[in-house]
């Protein structure tokens, strides 16, 4: 009876023993699945994190992208308005050049509307000695409108054309039936141009 009850024993101390060593390969089976599962949610996390990095620098570069666009169309527009500004200062330049002479032919208009009063009058009305000062007076004047000519001074014609208000200045009407309305009748004062720009309109005396 006790050789039954040992045997007895034995077999159940065996089971515990082996519900132990089952416990023990189970807890060891766990802890590896567990090791597992946490490396793959810290690659999970890390994907998460690189994901949102690289969204980041996207936004990051678009911002770059768009800030270099709007420098470009900044140089641009500065290029445009420096090409522009060389232009206007060249075309300036040339204007200061091309009409350089401008205000000295001016002055010298005055002196050849003295002249022309001088060599209006009548030569059988004066003495021999005021003749040939006369006769001096207009190779004076002749010199004088070649040189202007020679740099492209010129006379408008005026007297028989329709008065035009760029090239003539009306200071005094009349009224001649024989002659179309708005013709230039009589002129006052001679004008000019200088190369393609009128320096002095001419005085006139216009037709109604």
């Amino acid at each position: 009876m006790s050789k039954h009850k040992n045997h007895h024993e034995k077999e159940m101390v065996t089971a515990s023993e082996e519900q132990e060593v089952l416990k023990e390969e189970n807890t060891n089976q766990e802890v590896p699945v567990k090791e597992k599962e946490c490396k793959c949610s810290k690659e999970k996390e890390k994907t998460i994190e690189l994901q949102k990095e690289l969204e980041e620098s996207k936004k990051q570069i678009e911002v770059l992208n768009q800030k270099i666009g709007s420098m470009q169309e900044a140089l641009l527009r500065n290029q445009a308005e420096l090409q522009n500004y060389k232009r206007r200062k060249e075309e300036e330049s040339e204007k200061v050049l091309k009409y350089k002479n401008e205000d000295l032919i001016k002055e010298l208009l005055t002196v050849v509307d003295n002249f022309e009063r001088a060599i209006s009058m009548d030569d059988n009305d004066l003495s021999d000695e005021v003749s040939k000062f006369l006769a001096g007076f207009k190779l004076i004047y002749t010199t004088t409108i070649g040189i202007l000519n020679k740099f492209e001074v010129k006379e408008i014609q005026t007297e028989g054309i329709e008065f035009d208000p760029e090239y003539h200045h009306a200071v005094l009407t009349d009224h001649d039936e024989s002659k179309p309305s708005g013709v230039v009748l009589e002129v006052l004062q001679k004008g000019y141009m200088y190369k393609d720009r009128v320096i002095r309109p001419a005085m006139v005396k216009v037709n109604e």
